[in-house]
């Protein structure tokens, strides 16, 4: 096998499984462990790997957190789908949960229409946005904490209100998911805040674009299967439902018309 074609079919399995590890390659391709790591330099070279000890992962794999600005203006259509969907969910009268997140967001504007809520949230934005649209109709508990760049309330205040509360429906917005890390963000803290609205719903909801797909941060907070519900767009790819459908309980998949594609 020439050079080129080993580096092609290390990079196939680096997008298959997520990452690869030398000890794995030297056997799959029958080379010394030397040859893999030149192939993984090369790779590297060329930015389509990062290595990281013992193999590599795909490059840019492992994410930063950008600002709450900067995320409301991705796959805008997708996420519009998604909280006009996750809205039908809620009961009238019930205690439900908003993570922060642009999607979230997206979903407290369609809280006016549903009479009798408990909002439980983490997020100025989402807060703003239901006293905003629905002014003196529903109860907003706002958890208290550090704020991130995304507008999240974090740490051990927002902790705290969490694990004292307990809620119907968890909304889930998402950095990234993947089938083997599961459901990250790049901010430690957010994670630990995460897990704590996690242990307190009766349902999880995650409410995550198909951008999200193969995007990891630096923390998990829950694997694939933590979802008992979990809400994206038709333009996941194949691979990616299939994985999906095995992993969470109910997997919905909402059409939309992309800003690309509109007229």
């Amino acid at each position: 096998m020439l050079a080129h074609q080993r580096q092609a079919r290390i990079l196939d399995e680096v997008r298959r499984a997520g990452g690869v590890r030398v000890s794995e390659l030297t056997t799959l391709l029958g080379v010394s462990d030397m040859t893999v790591r030149r192939d993984l330099d090369q790779l590297a070279a060329d930015g389509t790997v990062q290595k990281v000890h013992g193999g590599a992962v795909l490059a840019a794999r492992v994410t930063e957190e950008p600002g709450f600005e900067a995320k409301s203006g991705l796959a805008q259509g997708a996420k519009r789908a998604i909280s006009t969907r996750a809205a039908t969910l809620i009961e009238p009268g019930t205690a439900v949960a908003l993570s922060a997140g642009t999607t979230t967001w997206g979903l407290g504007q369609h809280l006016a229409s549903i009479p009798g809520l408990t909002v439980v949230t983490n997020s100025t934005t989402v807060a703003d946005t239901i006293s905003t649209s629905a002014t003196g109709k529903h109860t907003v508990i706002l958890t208290g904490g550090v704020r991130t760049r995304s507008a999240a309330l974090v740490g051990p205040v927002a902790d705290a209100t969490i694990r004292s509360l307990h809620f119907d429906q968890l909304f889930l917005g998402v950095h990234g998911m993947d089938g083997h890390a599961g459901f990250t963000t790049p901010n430690l803290a957010e994670a630990e805040t995460n897990r704590a609205l996690i242990d307190r719903a009766r349902t999880v909801i995650v409410l995550a674009d198909s951008s999200k797909w193969g995007t990891v941060g630096l923390a998990d907070f829950g694997p694939l299967s933590a979802a008992d519900i979990l809400i994206t767009d038709d333009g996941m790819p194949a691979e990616a439902r299939a994985v999906l459908a095995e992993s969470v309980g109910e997997l919905i998949l909402v059409p939309y018309v992309s800003e690309e594609a509109a007229p």
